[in-house]
C-alpha cells in the first residue's frame, strides 16, 4: 500500500506529461532561470506540455479567479546546496556540523527585504496576499491581475474531455527581484475547487485476510494445492510482527531511545492513538509512553473526497505501527497535510524543517516523474536541503508499480523519491523462518495466477504482473556524486550519456504476500466501527521500516543525527552490513499460496485462491550488487552498529 499524492494539483494533471529541464537537478540545485529581456526573468517549466496551439480554446476570462503560490529562493541557494552536501558527506571535514532551525533560517532563508519586494510586486499587479510563510507568499485574484504579475496570458486548453487553464507562455518575474523567486505554482488550475470546511470521513470499509496462513515463512505448506515451480509451496504469512522484523534487520538491543521520527501523510486517522495502543498490546511491543506519539495537524482539511481521505488513515496507521514495532522507544510525530496536493504536502515537510520536529522523516507517498514540474521539484529540493543542513533525513517510498509501464505505459520512476536529496526506499519479499531467523529476500515483484475451477492447476501460470517495488533511472535528475562508482553505468546512462539518478538507494520488506500485520479501526458491513487486523505491504511499509532502523542507528551513535543518509549509505555498499538481495536467493523460483475473501471481509461470498510468484518486478531485476529494485540491499546484522564508529 502506498498513497499517491494528487496529480490534479496546481501545475499538473494526472495524465499530463510536463516539460523537464535535462540535468536541471544536479544534486538538487535548480537550473538558473533564463533571461527574458532586460526587465524580466523567465520561470522555466511554468507552461505545461499539454498547453499546445492545437488545444488552445482562447483566452481565459479576465474575471476568473486564480490562486497561486510564489516560493521564495532565499538568500543563498547555491550556498545552501553546498553546505547541505558538506554536512552530509562522511568524507567532508564539515560532516555532522549541523545548524539549528533558527541558524538555518538566518543563513539561508528569505530576507525581510526579499519578502517585502515580492509582496510589493504582487500587490502592485492587483493580487491579494493570502498568506506569508518562510517558504512562500500565497496570493489570490483574477486572471487579469495574474497576467500582469507573471507576464503571460492565461488561456483555456482542452486535454482529453476536460478544459484547463494554463499559461500560453512561460511565466516571468521582474528582474529587479534579484533571484528572490524560486518557483510559482497555481497558474494552471486543478479540476476541483477546495473547500476550507471539509470534514474527515469515517474509516474505510473493512478489509481482512482469509487463511490458511503461515506463522513464519514455510510453516504451513499448501499440500492440497497444485505445485508451483515443481514443488509444493507455503501459504502466505499472516503478517510479520515487529519482533520478526527487528530480528531480520539486525536491531539487536537497540530501541531508538531518544530519537525523534516524523511521519508525513495526508489527513489524520481519528482512531490512531487507540489503534496503535491496541496493536502494541496485542503483539508484545512496548506500550506507548505518554507523549511518545504526537500529531501536528492543519486547522482545516480540503479535497477529502477527491483525495480519498479515509484511504490515508491506513497509511498513517501502517507508518506509525511499523516505526514503533521496529524502534519501540523512538518518539513519533505525525504531521498530516490538509490534502494530497503538492502545496499541502510541502507545507507538512516545511513544518518538520522549520520547527525541527524530528531527525528522521518517513514519507509513504508519491507520484510518477512525468507529473512533476521543474518548479515543484525545486520547491521540494529546497526543503530537503534545508533539512539536510539541520541534520534531518527524508525517506521516501519508491513506488508500488515497478517500472510504471503497466500503470502509465511509460517506463519511469516516482517523485519525490527521484530527488538527489532524499533516500529512496525500495522493496523486497522477506522470508523469516522459525525462531525469527532471517532466511532470504527477493526483490518485490508479484505475478498472480488463480486456481482452476477443478482445483488441479493454476490458470495461465505464473500469471500477470500485479505490483512491485518502484525503481529505475530518472529522466530529469542528474547522477549524484554518491552514486558514482556504485551504480552500474548501464543503469546511470539509461536515459542520458551524462548519467542520471537511479532509484532506489536502500530497501526493506514490502511484498504484501510476506507483509506486516497492522491493526486499524474499520467500518464493518453492519455500520459498526471495530478494531481489526490485516496483512499489508508496499513500499509504504519499507519506508517506515528503514526510518525505524535509522532511528536505531542514530541511537547507536549516541543520538547524534545521521542527517541526509545517502552518502553514508553508499559508503557502505558491498559490505556485510547489507543483505545483498537477488531474485534467486535459493537457486529455484519462489512462490506462495494465498486465500482471500471474495468480499474482502468474510467467507459469505466464497474464497479466492491464487499463487503469487516472488521476484518478478516488471522489467526490473534484483541482482548481485546494486540494482534498481533494492538499491544497495537491506540492513543486516552490523548495519545499526556500523554508525557507532562514524
Amino acid at each position: 500500500m502506498r498513497s499517491t499524492r494528487a496529480a490534479l494539483r496546481a501545475g499538473a494533471s494526472m495524465a499530463a506529461t510536463l516539460p523537464m529541464i535535462a540535468g536541471a537537478l544536479t544534486l538538487g540545485i535548480p537550473a538558473a532561470h533564463a533571461a527574458d529581456g532586460p526587465s524580466r526573468t523567465t520561470l522555466a517549466g511554468t507552461r505545461p506540455a499539454w498547453a499546445t496551439a492545437k488545444a488552445d480554446r482562447g483566452a481565459t476570462p479576465d474575471g476568473a479567479g486564480v490562486s497561486a503560490r510564489v516560493y521564495l529562493a532565499g538568500r543563498d541557494a547555491t550556498g545552501l546546496a553546498a553546505y547541505a552536501k558538506a554536512v552530509s558527506d562522511p568524507s567532508s571535514a564539515a560532516y555532522g556540523r549541523y545548524l539549528t532551525a533558527a541558524e538555518t533560517q538566518t543563513r539561508f532563508g528569505a530576507t525581510t527585504a526579499q519578502v517585502a519586494a515580492v509582496r510589493s510586486w504582487l500587490t502592485a499587479a492587483g493580487l491579494k496576499i493570502t498568506g506569508v510563510t518562510r517558504h512562500y507568499v500565497s496570493v489570490g485574484g483574477d486572471v487579469a491581475a495574474a497576467e500582469k504579475a507573471f507576464g503571460t496570458q492565461l488561456h483555456d486548453y482542452t486535454k482529453g474531455a476536460k478544459t484547463y487553464r494554463a499559461p500560453a507562455a512561460a511565466a516571468s518575474v521582474p528582474a529587479s527581484l534579484d533571484g528572490a523567486v524560486l518557483a510559482v505554482t497555481g497558474l494552471d488550475d486543478a479540476p476541483h475547487k477546495a473547500s476550507a470546511k471539509d470534514v474527515l470521513p469515517p474509516p474505510d470499509a473493512v478489509f481482512r485476510n482469509s487463511g490458511p496462513f503461515s506463522s513464519y515463512y514455510g510453516s504451513d505448506v499448501a499440500t492440497s494445492l497444485p505445485e508451483a515451480y515443481g514443488a509444493k509451496i507455503p501459504y502466505a504469512v499472516r503478517g510479520y510482527t515487529g519482533r520478526q522484523l527487528r530480528a531480520a534487520y539486525g536491531a539487536g538491543s537497540r530501541t531508538g531511545k531518544g530519537v525523534r521520527v516524523a511521519i508525513t501523510d495526508a489527513y489524520a486517522s481519528p482512531t490512531i492513538a487507540s489503534d496503535a495502543a491496541s496493536y502494541a498490546r496485542k503483539h508484545g511491543d512496548a506500550a506507548w509512553r505518554t507523549g511518545q506519539l504526537t500529531q501536528v495537524l492543519p486547522k482545516n482539511y480540503t479535497r477529502t473526497e477527491e483525495c480519498g481521505a479515509a484511504g490515508w488513515y491506513g497509511e498513517e496507521t501502517l507508518d506509525v505501527e511499523a516505526v514503533h514495532a521496529v524502534a519501540p522507544a523512538a518518539n513519533v510525530t505525525y504531521v498530516g497535510a490538509a490534502s494530497c496536493y503538492d502545496d499541502d504536502l510541502l507545507d507538512s515537510l516545511g513544518k518538520v524543517v522549520d520547527n525541527h520536529l524530528a531527525d528522521i522523516v518517513s514519507n509513504s507517498w508519491g507520484d510518477v516523474e512525468a507529473n512533476q514540474t521543474p518548479e515543484l521539484a525545486a520547491a521540494y529540493d529546497q526543503v530537503f536541503q534545508l533539512g539536510a543542513v539541520e541534520g534531518i533525513g527524508f525517506y521516501f517510498s519508491s513506488g508500488d508499480d515497478g517500472d510504471e509501464v503497466a500503470n502509465t505505459g511509460t517506463k519511469q520512476v516516482d517523485v519525490p523519491a527521484d530527488s538527489a536529496w532524499v533516500t529512496a526506499v525500495g522493496g523486497t519479499s522477506l522470508a523469516v523462518g522459525r525462531n525469527d531467523t532471517y532466511l532470504w529476500e527477493t526483490g518485490w515483484g508479484t505475478e498472480k495466477a488463480s486456481l482452476s475451477a477443478d482445483g488441479r492447476s493454476w490458470t495461465d501460470f505464473p500469471g500477470a504482473f500485479t505490483s512491485g517495488a518502484g525503481g529505475g533511472t530518472s529522466r530529469t535528475v542528474a547522477e549524484p556524486y554518491y552514486q558514482k562508482g556504485v551504480v552500474p553505468n548501464a543503469l546511470a546512462t539509461a536515459n542520458s550519456a551524462a548519467g542520471n539518478r537511479v532509484v532506489p538507494d536502500i530497501s526493506a520488506i514490502a511484498d504484501p504476500n510476506t507483509g506486516f500485520r497492522v491493526g486499524q479501526t474499520q467500518t464493518f458491513p453492519d455500520g459498526s466501527q471495530q478494531y481489526s487486523e490485516y496483512r499489508i505491504g508496499g513500499t509504504s511499509l519499507a519506508a517506515p521500516v528503514v526510518a525505524a532502523v535509522q532511528a536505531l542507528a542514530q541511537e547507536a551513535r549516541g543520538g547524534r543525527p545521521i542527517g541526509f543518509a545517502n552518502p553514508a549509505i553508499y559508503s557502505r555498499s558491498g559490505s556485510r552490513v547489507y543483505h545483498d538481495v537477488t531474485d534467486d536467493p535459493t537457486g529455484s523460483a519462489l512462490a506462495v499460496a494465498r486465500v482471500d475473501f471474495a468480499n474482502s471481509y468474510d467467507a459469505t461470498d466464497g474464497l479466492l485462491t491464487s499463487v503469487r510468484s516472488l521476484g518478478k518486478d516488471s522489467s526490473l531485476a534484483a541482482v548481485k550488487g546494486y540494482d534498481d529494485v533494492t538499491g544497495v540491499g537491506t540492513p543486516a546484522n552490523g548495519y545499526v552498529e556500523s554508525y557507532r564508529r562514524r
